[in-house]
């Protein structure tokens, strides 16, 4: 087999390498190969030890090795969903949003919001507090970590939403002054 700089073998690797944490459809999307030879060179990549994946939900996920601790891992899985993505970015912005806060920024229904969040939270990136009848959500890690993940792995979405963070990047820069 030839495993060359331009196989598909290694088109694959390096397609994980600059995109960590991406899903298999996106792969083939991305990348454009069909779905059986994607399939084959991700298990082939996973069998040589290259990469690592991991099942959450509905998608399989993959990732270099050796290169993420496990809440990276998490963080990078929920960039790479656009409603559990614009649900972290929410919490970033807000302080403890409700899950009707969420939804009414997010525009989708508080119910798929509610998934959303509960598969979230069993991801362990974020936690809820009881108030009253309410629930607000809080990131259970550093927001730091997030951005940082953020802007050096989804370039493209970083560009995208910073300006949305401009605030928070004033009390991150604030907080490294201390």
């Amino acid at each position: 087999m030839d495993d060359g700089p331009n196989s598909n073998t290694t088109k694959v690797l390096q397609f994980i390498q600059d995109n960590p944490g991406c899903h298999m459809r996106y792969v083939k999307r991305e990348v454009k190969m069909s779905m059986g030879t994607i399939q084959y060179h991700l298990n082939l990549l996973e069998k040589q030890g290259k990469i690592i994946s991991e099942k959450q939900n509905f998608h399989k996920y993959f990732f270099p090795v050796g290169l993420f601790e496990q809440d990276e891992r998490e963080i990078l899985k929920i960039l790479n969903q656009e409603s559990a993505r614009e649900i972290i970015m929410i919490i970033l912005e807000k302080t403890d949003p409700t899950q009707a806060d969420i939804a009414r920024h997010v525009g989708i229904a508080p119910a798929s919001i509610n998934w959303h969040l509960k598969r979230i939270e069993e991801t362990g990136l974020i936690e809820h507090i009881q108030e009253g009848k309410f629930k607000r959500y809080k990131l259970k890690i550093s927001s730091k970590q997030v951005i940082s993940i953020m802007k050096h792995y989804h370039p493209n979405l970083w560009s995208k939403l910073s300006s949305r963070l401009a605030e928070m990047f004033l009390v991150i820069s604030s907080e490294n002054e201390e």
